[in-house]
């Protein structure tokens, strides 16, 4: 893929195939149904942009170049004839490639967002309560549907995992990283349960002080996803931590606090901190 600029690696028409016709079921993991790598190409300019534009941080935050990416007109036009491709996509399924169909739209559209505000200090400018998400808007799988909608009302329902929370990004320092490639069936769990890891262990995850612990407030919104009550959250982190943070978290596994980051994942606040 040149370096300049990202292009649909497929014509259009490839692109709009439904997900059924691309592969066929095979082995359940994770509670959701693998598919052959055949939907690769679907996400081949999702992932160019990404690789691209995504800077892994040495703090272990991924952050957006986003003043170069609004900079890129032909990058933005393959940005938009990604997300249009998705309109009548067959995106009715409980299967891997619809989670990663489902889990790239939202956060292709959310860079969207934020590409049009830029330059801008956090998805939540201009907003006292809440944020943008249900006014955010795309058409998918033949109706329109928000970002409100895509997380509350299609991911966390349909699939009933929770590292979805994993899986897609708000544009926020807090949230668990925007990854640097597309999400894929084929290496679907592997790469969710490796996001899972890399929040867990990272302070945004879990901070461990002499009181207790202090964890996401994605701990606390969605505590219901990890199993639906404190001692819940602090096993799943348990699944997920290395094992020193274990140790630790195990010495006094009590939660005391809740934190989040809102400001925008951007490589020039980096720069500027």
């Amino acid at each position: 893929m040149p370096a300049a600029a990202c292009r649909l690696a497929l014509p259009v028409a490839l692109a709009l195939t439904p997900l059924s016709a691309l592969a066929q079921p095979a082995v359940p993991v994770s509670g959701m149904v693998q598919q052959l790598p055949a939907e690769k190409p679907v996400h081949a300019a999702w992932t160019c942009l990404l690789k691209k534009y995504v800077k892994p941080g040495p703090d272990g935050v991924n952050r957006v170049d986003y003043a170069a990416f609004q900079a890129n007109a032909k990058d933005r036009a393959t940005l938009d004839t990604y997300i249009e491709s998705f309109a009548d996509m067959d995106l009715s399924g409980t299967d891997a490639a619809t989670f990663a169909a489902w889990a790239n739209l939202y956060n292709a559209v959310t860079v969207r967002y934020i590409l049009e505000q830029y330059p801008t200090g956090s998805i939540r400018d201009g907003y006292l309560f809440g944020g943008p998400w249900k006014k955010i808007k795309v058409a998918a799988g033949g109706e329109t549907v928000s970002l409100d909608e895509i997380e509350h009302g299609i991911l966390r329902p349909r699939f009933g995992n929770p590292l979805v929370h994993y899986a897609i990004n708000c544009a926020a320092v807090s949230c668990p990283n925007l990854q640097p490639e597309a999400w894929q069936a084929d290496t679907l769990d592997e790469k969710l349960a490796a996001a899972a890891r890399a929040y867990v262990n990272d302070p945004r995850g879990v901070t461990v002080t002499s009181r207790g612990l202090t964890v996401s407030s994605i701990y606390d919104w969605f505590e219901s996803d990890f199993g639906g009550s404190k001692q819940a959250v602090i096993e799943h982190l348990l699944a997920y931590a290395e094992p020193v943070l274990a140790e630790d978290i195990r010495s006094n596994p009590r939660i005391r606090a809740y934190d989040y980051d809102w400001s925008l994942n951007d490589t020039k606040k980096a720069e500027t901190e």
